[in-house]
């Protein structure tokens, strides 16, 4: 399908800062599904996690960019990018575990909790200037989380605390890629971290029982044929388009703003699991008062931020053209 011409001249004529914003946004709208796919799934959440990524490294194999990306490589980006990827695996282990152990719309939720975690640590990762503004944004998250917490029966509160620990990890993850994002291209750092994501999980299923025991499990357990579909359906629409989109969204916007934006994922997530799972009789109101508080802060962030208008948009987006080679 061929856009029209007018519009494609439209497109061409935004900032890359402007396009930034949909791209993230489209992301977050793909992420919405995954709660809901990993309630689904019945996988424990270890090895929803290790085949997910798997699948994912498996359909990078097949794409000869991306083994290109990884050959140009220096030896430090290559540990830098295997790094993040332990990360990333760490995140969607407790990410899931919190689902597992509540539901889907406390787990998505949760990730708010990343907003002032990432106010904090961006700028010692990413090596920019500590904003005041952006931490009390990350603030006003926190009146939110506490009724949501308030808002679950007390069996649901041990997938809140595995939650908050998911956020940590998200803010973590973010805040490196956000450093590193320029170096490689994005279909090769998605594969690299993915591949040392499931190395790590690999490496560390023999002790987690003892340091992590609600999140023990076995990674190689075979998935039925559901499980199976639902796996490729997390992994390619919800997990290589969106993370790779992010990457390149990233290079034109903060970690924090990235985040804020991707705190509007329990909104899709909440509404899917009502519609799907019918978990809206899980919850109290004061648990949706929580989730519109935290949700406020990413309405509040775009007016604090507006961008400078740009004078010569056609030179930003020839620019951008070229690093997306």
């Amino acid at each position: 399908m061929q856009l029209p011409p007018a519009f494609s001249q439209y497109v061409a004529t935004l900032s890359p800062a402007t396009k930034a914003q949909p791209q993230i946004h489209a992301c977050v709208l793909l992420w919405g599904f995954t709660a809901i796919l990993g309630k689904l799934i019945t996988l424990d959440a270890l090895a929803l996690v290790w085949w997910r990524m798997l699948f994912v490294i498996c359909a990078l194999a097949l794409v000869p960019r991306a083994w290109r990306g990884l050959r140009r490589l220096r030896p430090r980006l290559l540990a830098a990018y295997a790094g993040i990827g332990v990360l990333v695996a760490l995140h969607w282990l407790t990410f899931y575990g919190s689902i597992k152990l509540a539901n889907a719309s406390v787990g998505a939720t949760c990730i708010a909790l990343a907003t002032p975690f990432t106010a904090l640590v961006e700028p010692k990762l990413a090596g920019r200037t500590f904003s005041l503004r952006e931490l009390l944004l990350g603030i006003m998250v926190l009146p939110g989380v506490a009724l949501v917490v308030g808002g679950v029966p007390g069996s649901m509160r041990l997938g809140i605390a595995v939650g908050a620990l998911s956020a940590l990890f998200v803010a973590l993850f973010g805040s490196l890629n956000k450093r590193f994002v320029e170096h490689a291209d994005p279909l090769s750092v998605t594969g690299l971290e993915l591949g040392a994501g499931v190395a790590a999980l690999t490496l560390l299923t023999p002790a987690l029982p003892y340091v992590f025991p609600v999140l023990a499990g076995d990674p190689f357990a075979l998935p039925g044929q559901r499980d199976v579909a639902l796996l490729l359906l997390l992994a390619l629409a919800c997990t290589l388009l969106p993370f790779s989109l992010a990457l390149v969204a990233l290079r034109h916007m903060s970690a924090f703003a990235a985040q804020l934006a991707t705190n509007l994922e329990p909104v899709y997530a909440i509404v899917l699991a009502a519609i799907l799972l019918g978990e809206q009789h899980e919850l109290t109101p004061t648990f949706y008062a929580g989730a519109a508080i935290i949700l406020g802060a990413v309405f509040v962030h775009p007016l604090l931020h507006r961008p400078a208008p740009i004078a010569h948009p056609e030179v930003l987006g020839t620019s951008e053209a070229h690093h997306a080679d």
